[in-house]
């Protein structure tokens, strides 16, 4: 027993709060703490952002900023927002929350998933460092050429974009593996597929889309840097090639995006709910089996972003229908999350306000998407404020409201601190009001023709005022993050202590203690229930101390190194410089070759 102690003491000063320890860290808390709070800062730069578009748009012929910058700051809050901010803060729940939920000490291969975390920091970082050189992108977040062809837009501000994404693409596709052989083979013993929780599950799910999605959009890029740097004509009609081919590439990849970025909230609500309800999650396989069928269906809707290109009659009555299919197994979570609801003992507590909030505010997005389906309103919609209403409500709406449940709901588990109920509730109504002051309005914005991605407007449009309304509910969700902040800050030095399991959940992570210990579980547990802590068939008791020496894996600089080289070859393609490509691809192997000979046990 001693000599378990002096191994656990060990571990746990080699995890140390030095910079070098989180710059070589492979443990996977660390690296789903690093990735929150990066895509925490993404998430304040795009909405600063977001809050400059709102100030220019407050009343018609303002000149806050020019048309240029005004195209530079829309296409980084959009990119910014998916690929920097939603996505990577799902990715922080998947670093942290998934090992402790399937029972494992860490994820399946914890160097790769400290390389998928560097290489997203450079992607990031390269992207936002085209505002230092006067070049930030500025042809639409989608890319659509001609604005992208070398003859629209000469200067670097695309060759950031194309560059910066197919950099992000590798984060993302290593994560995406990662996360799938974690979960199909790291399962504590007992921990049956239908077993597994349902925010594991939307894991699963969402990384099975990564890894089948990104490379479409890969291609995309691919197709695009060279049109841009070797003058080939994919896209260029006049040459043979064909202008749609990007549009059905960039969608085909888009609407499985919007599933990636959706089905992690999901998973989150379908945590929170049944924890402030007092009750099991109503219909779980029903749960499981919706969202298997939403991963499949999304593959199958792309061409309603492309219903005013004129693909016929076939093909537009095609994707109406399974437009309006793919609303049934989200309708079916949402009557399940009803009625887990319905009979409980139900707390309203910040994480489960924001999980009704997500639900309410899901509903306004997913009603405005059907009715994309017709190809008739659709004509109408598109490329206006409508569109912009309804990609809000369910990607702000949506998505960030549920990530804030996960974030107050795991708070005090990542921590060992509550945060403040009443700060949190202020978050919580401020940015619940402000996002329908912001969003709601452009609805009719748009029906009243104000087309999206203009940078001033008529005074003969009539739309001042609900813009300027617009813009309020916009400052005020900036007000509800400020609050957000504070709470951390406040947590921070004066949060209560927070326990094992202060919401008395269900779940395997509530078994430990608080913050949890580097190796996770003392001893790995058996299974013998979906449920676990509300069994009545109890699991065996797990000792806080392990009975025997635990091997953890030590950390390693060459995931760091090994991403730098990426980031080098980037630069070397934005320099056109051959030389600078080859020198990062000899870091890149270099890196790669150390890394697959570097001894990992410790």
């Amino acid at each position: 027993m001693a000599t378990a102690v002096a191994e656990v003491k060990a571990e746990k000063a080699s995890l140390g709060s030095t910079l070098w320890s989180w710059l070589t860290t492979t443990d996977h808390k660390r690296i789903g703490i690093l990735y929150g709070v990066t895509a925490f800062v993404f998430f304040l730069i795009g909405g600063l952002e977001a809050l400059i578009i709102r100030a220019q748009l407050a009343h018609s012929g303002n000149d806050l900023v020019s048309a240029e910058t005004f195209n530079q700051l829309f296409t980084m809050h959009g990119t910014t927002m998916i690929f920097l901010a939603v996505m990577p803060l799902s990715a922080a729940f998947f670093n942290y929350i998934v090992p402790l939920q399937i029972g494992a000490r860490d994820v399946a291969f914890p160097r790769l998933n400290a390389f998928s975390y560097w290489v997203f920091l450079f992607g990031g970082l390269l992207l936002n460092a085209s505002f230092l050189f006067g070049a930030a992108p500025d042809g639409g977040w989608f890319g659509y050429p001609n604005l992208t062809s070398k003859q629209y837009s000469p200067g670097l501000n695309i060759d950031f974009w194309v560059i910066g994404l197919q950099v992000l693409g590798i984060a993302s596709l290593a994560a995406g593996f990662n996360f799938v052989v974690t979960i199909i083979n790291l399962r504590a013993p007992g921990m049956r597929m239908m077993r597994l929780p349902v925010f594991t599950w939307m894991t699963l799910v969402t990384q099975f889309l990564v890894i089948t999605a990104f490379p479409v959009i890969t291609v995309a890029l691919v197709f695009l840097m060279f049109d841009r740097f070797f003058g080939t004509t994919f896209y260029s009609t006049a040459a043979g090639g064909d202008l749609l081919l990007w549009q059905h590439l960039f969608w085909l990849f888009g609407h499985p995006e919007v599933y990636i970025l959706i089905l992690p909230a999901m998973g989150i609500v379908s945590e929170v709910l049944p924890t402030f309800s007092r009750k099991p999650l109503f219909g779980y396989a029903v749960v499981v089996y919706s969202g298997l069928l939403i991963g499949v269906m999304g593959w199958g809707v792309w061409a309603h972003h492309m219903f005013a290109v004129g693909m016929g009659p076939i093909a537009d009555s095609v994707f109406s229908a399974t437009t309006m299919l793919i609303a049934i197994p989200t309708g079916v979570k949402i009557f399940n999350w009803l009625a887990t609801m319905w009979g409980g003992q139900v707390q309203f507590r910040t994480p489960m306000l924001f999980a009704l909030g997500f639900i309410a505010m899901f509903i306004i997005g997913g009603l405005s998407g059907v009715m994309h389906s017709s190809a008739a309103a659709d004509l109408q919609q598109t490329d206006t404020y409508f569109v912009v209403a309804h990609i809000h409500y369910v990607l702000f709406g949506g998505a960030i409201q549920g990530i804030f449940a996960g974030i107050y709901y795991w708070w005090p588990k990542i921590t060992g601190r509550l945060m403040n109920e009443k700060l949190g509730k202020w978050h919580f109504w401020l940015s619940f009001i402000g996002m329908n002051l912001a969003f709601f309005p452009m609805h009719f914005i748009g029906l009243l023709g104000m087309p999206r991605r203009i940078y001033t407007y008529s005074p003969e449009l009539g739309l001042d005022t609900l813009n300027l309304v617009s813009t309020v509910g916009a400052f005020l969700i900036g007000i509800s993050v400020l609050i957000f902040i504070y709470n951390v800050w406040w947590t921070r030095r004066h949060g209560e202590v927070a326990g094992n399991d202060p919401w008395r959940a269900a779940t395997l992570e509530w078994t430990i203690p608080s913050p949890p210990p580097p190796y996770n579980f003392s001893v790995i547990p058996e299974v013998v229930s979906r449920l676990p802590r509300w069994s009545v068939t109890q699991m065996k008791a797990i000792p806080e101390v392990p009975p025997e020496p635990i091997h953890l894996p030590g950390g390693s600089y060459w995931p760091v190194v090994t991403a730098f080289g990426i980031l080098v070859m980037a630069a070397g393609a934005l320099l056109h410089s051959l030389w600078v490509v080859l020198l990062g691809g000899a870091v890149l192997v270099v890196g790669i070759y150390a890394w697959a000979f570097e001894p990992f046990e410790v």
